[in-house]
């Protein structure tokens, strides 16, 4: 069976972790995949992520999920918000702020992808792919 929205699963797998108060998780790699991991890392939502299997077929990615003190998770909530069926885009002037800058959305432009602040500062708008708190 295919996955139809592979970053969809990646967010839920994410928030399932969390939620069992999992350590790390595993799930299958792709360059989006590890862009989106690497945003969440730099904003300190993850403690790490390692790939693995680079040479196989089907390369898979470890994420190190980050806790406060004993099993407080750091992530509140991720959300999709721009979805195959129904793509959301918004110009730089116009992309949310997230818990008052507390939290971040994730938002794909042509230079790639981006942090809401980064693309606010850069002046570029794109399709937003998730929101974290």
């Amino acid at each position: 069976m295919t996955i139809q929205d592979p970053i969809s699963d990646l967010l839920i797998k994410i928030k399932n972790g969390y939620s069992a108060k999992k350590n790390y998780i595993i799930i299958y790699s792709s360059k989006i995949k590890i862009n989106i991991l690497k945003i969440l890392k730099e904003e300190a939502f993850l403690n790490d992520y390692i790939v693995f299997d680079a040479d196989s077929k089907k390369p898979k990615i470890k994420i190190i999920l980050k806790y406060y003190g004993k099993k407080i998770p750091i992530l509140k909530n991720i959300k999709r918000i721009s979805k195959p069926s129904v793509r959301i885009y918004k110009k730089y002037k116009n992309i949310p702020k997230i818990l008052n800058g507390f939290g971040i959305a994730i938002i794909s432009t042509p230079i790639g992808l981006l942090t809401d602040k980064k693309a606010r500062e850069l002046k570029h708008g794109g399709e937003i792919i998730c929101t974290v708190e």
